[in-house]
């Protein structure tokens, strides 16, 4: 039985190495470049009804924002994007939009992703929606002009590896734990160019916030893309979402979706698997997502993170680290929670239960939570979570991709170390000279509360 994989790429591949798109997602930071190059080449979009616009990357994200950005001609980034999208009759998800968000947010939110589909955007985490058994991956703007103008792409087809994960999470263990134990145990180019499948009893426990984590971060482990086979957790997660199918074609689809699946005998270039009893609380020590160890442990040497020992003398310099060093109890002066890795409804709430009756300590100077779309606001702010982060010194944000880059805009200190629930910490990615450690929204909470780095279960 052909892979899950190799289903969708033969029911997309027109003749070897060109494959149909069935889904354009642009964005601000390079929408307007792709939609430009379109219009100067005197080429329409060939199916408008396709492809959607969102103002994400580089908006403001404070109270009562508007096209105004921090970034340095952020503001014409926008108004040019807008106009380029409504001269081409796209759907623009605006800076005041209700359903305004972080793109792989508001994608599975409205149903504009589907199990089966092709879906391309210019955002290396694009794979996020590979949670709904999509192939889903990021490109570049030309590619993006290309894939509006003919509704096709030359791709290389990539290999495909599957990483089966027995057993059950187990207590305070969160899927940005799994990734995390993954990428540090396999290393950041373990997947490289390969479109990875997560499979086996503790990715099917999860829920799609919790698969969307996963598949999110196999970009850190050098992945084309990520799939997870859809299944009645999908389906009822789809069902009724506005660009989904409704009535007749519902049934069709949801009769055509139930097929797409790996069978016992599907054929992969590679396969890990992994114990999901030996996974626990992770926090990154160093500047990659590879350099990750369980919370409880030590910065490593260099053989022991299986790194070149300059890599290693390099990532420990940046952070003002060492070998031997405990990361718990490692003082911070930023949090973050918020990113297309850990900003849904699931993961504020369980951030929220740790903040909850405590409050920032005194040492943080700036503690931001980012909600990933208008919708997972409102829905937060309905159950009284934003009260309880700014009751806690919590800023509360409105939706987008935030502090989870530095680009010219708002940032946090040269030489701040802060905890972080995105999904890289490379030199300067959340401002020029920021030390990041990056791991799940429970330890950014439990650490903000307790001023330094902390065991989600013991917030101080």
């Amino acid at each position: 039985m052909p892979s899950l994989f190799e289903q969708i790429w033969r029911t997309h591949e027109i003749r070897p190495g060109l494959v149909a798109i069935d889904r354009v997602m642009l964005h601000e930071r390079t929408g307007a470049a792709a939609l430009r190059a379109l219009a100067a080449s005197a080429r329409s979009v060939t199916n408008p009804a396709h492809a959607f616009v969102v103002m994400d990357h580089i908006v403001d994200t404070r109270p009562g924002r508007t096209d105004q950005t921090l970034m340095p001609g952020g503001q014409a980034f926008i108004s040019e994007t807008r106009a380029a999208a409504r001269a081409f009759g796209l759907k623009v998800f605006d800076v005041t939009d209700k359903d305004q968000g972080i793109t792989h947010v508001i994608s599975p939110e409205l149903g504009i992703v589907l199990p089966g589909l092709t879906l391309v955007a210019p955002d290396s985490h694009t794979g996020t929606q590979g949670a709904f058994g999509a192939l889903a991956w990021g490109l570049g703007s030309s590619e993006a002009e290309h894939a509006l103008a003919t509704g096709t792409l030359r791709v290389q087809k990539p290999g495909a590896m599957r990483v089966t994960v027995s057993g059950r999470l187990g207590p305070g263990v969160t899927p940005k734990d799994l990734a995390l134990h993954l990428i540090a145990t396999h290393g950041a180019r373990g997947g490289e160019g390969m479109v990875v499948e997560f499979a086996g009893p503790a990715v099917t426990a999860l829920d799609m916030e919790g698969r969307m984590t996963l598949a999110n971060m196999a970009t850190e482990f050098g992945a084309f893309s990520a799939l997870i086979a859809p299944d009645s957790e999908t389906f009822a997660w789809l069902a009724g979402r506005r660009y989904a199918p409704a009535g007749p074609l519902w049934e069709q689809a949801l009769a055509c979706w139930q097929t797409l699946r790996s069978g016992p005998d599907s054929v992969f270039a590679r396969e890990i698997h992994v114990d999901a009893a030996d996974v626990a609380p992770m926090v990154s020590w160093g500047t990659s997502p590879q350099h990750s160890v369980a919370i409880s442990g030590t910065v490593p040497t260099a053989s022991q993170a299986g790194l070149a020992a300059e890599a290693h003398a390099r990532a420990l310099a940046y952070m003002g680290l060492a070998p031997g060093q405990p990361l718990l109890g490692l003082p911070i002066e930023g949090a973050f929670i918020g990113s297309c890795t850990n900003s849904r409804l699931s993961d504020l709430r369980r951030a929220a239960e740790i903040v909850r009756g405590h409050r920032v300590a005194p040492g943080v100077r700036k503690a931001l939570v980012v909600p990933g779309s208008q919708a997972v606001k409102r829905a937060a702010e309905a159950e009284g979570l934003d009260r309880i982060f700014t009751d806690a010194g919590f800023e509360w944000r409105e939706s987008g991709c935030s502090l989870c880059f530095f680009a010219g805009g708002e940032s946090f200190g040269a030489g701040e170390r802060v905890i972080s629930s995105t999904n890289r910490n490379f030199e300067s990615r959340q401002g020029p000279g920021t030390r990041t450690h990056i791991a799940s929204p429970e330890v950014v909470a439990a650490s903000a509360i307790a001023g330094a780095i902390a065991h989600p279960g013991v917030p101080g």
